[in-house]
């Protein structure tokens, strides 16, 4: 879909549909629709819809001797209204579309949009309108709209919103695909694809050269399976010398079937999203190569299957990590850690000025924060604050988690190795942050980001379709062009 910028009057614009974004109980953006605007005022009045966020109403209106068709979606109360608001409403707009098969609309949200407003409302159409029919051999319900003309839409604004949507969304499809179709070795060829495609440098590590490197706790999660793991390292390197330098980090188990802890069948079900994080970390590089931030960045990926068989590690093993630290394995469903633990230390010697890693991490995150919230944390404050705030731009919903519990800390030292991959039941996000954080080079500032409940989702909601959401593109590419920025 195209979302593109106009200023028509309502007059010229003929036969095509109109969504108008109101604020509750403050109609005055229906002025827009003219002569017509007291008419949807009373059927707005009869239908009893009084703007509230999340709502959406259709008008069909006699206009001479043509049928005219609003959409007049709520924004919630005018001094409470945040751009995530303006990114649902778009999203619901552009959803109704879809249900009656429009595909090409005009959408008015105000005069003269600024950057902001006018990015977050291209996000949430282009994220509304995602659909995973790919193998849907009748695809008569998966209409998709063609074009949104957005009024008073910043040109900039809509440029980066449609890339930022646009490197969600191929996160999404990615997520959603299954384990017989994307394993390590094709996702190492789908990054390498990337790379050809969009100007990136791109390294990928067979199982001989992972081994040679030293990366024993990669190899041991993937082993078990008949597709050896890969390591991937994608690089986006600006022209002329960079202000600073970023490592992002996915966790890329393309299918999680616990191994030899072998997890139940429920709890197996939707482990494909089990790369999320890694797909996320492909989405973003694609997109900075549109962006180009005079920012290093470096996207880090240890792929693997986790699965049961003769070869596969076990519980009680002790692996020898690239850093040299060993790791005794309590139980194999806590692999993605274990696959962690070398890709950070990888990306630890690339002398980065920041790292964050993205994983499906934890049950004990969902428990602790439910489906919709990502668990962060940090080894500094002022690091975890700021994506923090921009993730209140973003819609991603972060909260951050302690890591300052020395108790906590020593579950996971009592072993026969340096570190053990579970420390308990109780507090195992925070455990599980801790694991990581003992790869993390001294001096480097480092975010974890467990996204193990809002990654994947039962059902749809405002933007999202049931399914892969790609979570985390958006704010950690926000994260970045603020570094580009000095900000």
């Amino acid at each position: 879909m195209e979302v593109i910028s106009y200023k028509e009057p309502y007059e010229s614009i003929k036969d095509l549909p109109v969504g108008i974004l109101v604020f509750e109980e403050d109609f005055g953006n229906l002025e827009y629709a003219g002569g017509l605007a007291e008419s949807i005022k009373r059927v707005l009045s009869v239908e009893d819809f009084k703007g509230k966020e999340d709502t959406i109403v259709k008008v069909p209106l006699l206009d001479g001797d043509k049928v005219r068709t609003f959409y007049i979606v709520g924004l919630g109360k005018r001094d409470k209204v945040s751009f995530d608001n303006y990114r649902r409403a778009s999203a619901i707009f552009v959803k109704r579309l879809r249900k009656d098969k429009v595909p090409t609309a005009c959408l008015y949200a105000g005069q003269d949009l600024d950057y902001k407003r006018s990015k977050a409302i291209t996000e949430g159409l282009l994220l509304g309108n995602y659909s995973f029919d790919k193998y849907k051999t009748n695809k008569e319900n998966s209409f998709c709209v063609d074009e949104v003309k957005l009024y008073g839409g910043d040109k900039e604004g809509i440029r980066i919103g449609s890339i930022f949507a646009d490197a969600q969304t191929f996160a999404r499809d990615l997520v959603n695909e299954p384990g017989n179709v994307i394993n390590p070795i094709t996702l190492a060829e789908i990054a390498q694809r990337l790379a050809q495609e969009y100007g990136l440098e791109c390294k990928v590590y067979d199982e001989k050269q992972i081994q040679e490197m030293g990366m024993y706790a990669l190899w041991s999660v993937g082993k078990g399976s008949s597709t050896p793991p890969r390591f991937i390292h994608l690089t986006y390197k600006p022209q002329g010398e960079p202000r600073d330098r970023i490592a992002l980090v996915g966790k890329g188990l393309t299918f999680d079937s616990g191994g030899l802890n072998i997890k139940t069948g429920d709890y197996m079900r939707t482990m494909k999203m089990d790369k999320s994080g890694a797909c996320a970390v492909l989405g973003i590089m694609k997109a900075l190569a549109q962006l180009k931030p005079q920012i290093e960045v470096h996207g880090i990926i240890g792929a693997a299957e986790n699965m049961p068989s003769g070869s596969a590690y076990r519980p009680d093993d002790i692996i020898k990590t690239m850093s040299g630290k060993t790791i005794e394995v309590d139980n194999t469903d806590a692999e993605g850690r274990i696959t962690l633990a070398d890709a950070l230390y990888y990306a630890s010697n690339l002398k980065p000025s920041y790292i964050i890693d993205m994983a499906t991490l934890t049950g004990a995150c969902i428990v602790a924060l439910g489906e919709y919230t990502a668990g962060l944390f940090t080894n500094n404050d002022e690091f975890g604050d700021k994506l923090l705030r921009l993730s209140l731009e973003t819609g991603e919903r972060l909260w951050k988690l302690p890591m300052d519990d020395k108790k906590l800390r020593e579950k996971i030292k009592k072993s026969d190795a340096d570190i053990v991959n579970t420390g308990g039941r109780y507090g195992g996000a925070i455990t599980a942050a801790m694991f990581l954080e003992e790869f993390v080079g001294e001096g480097i500032k480092w975010i974890h980001l467990d996204i193990a409940g809002p990654a994947y989702l039962k059902e749809e909601f405002g933007y999202y379709s049931k399914g892969a959401t790609g979570f985390g593109v958006r704010t950690c590419l926000e994260y970045i062009l603020s570094l580009d920025k000095g900000a």
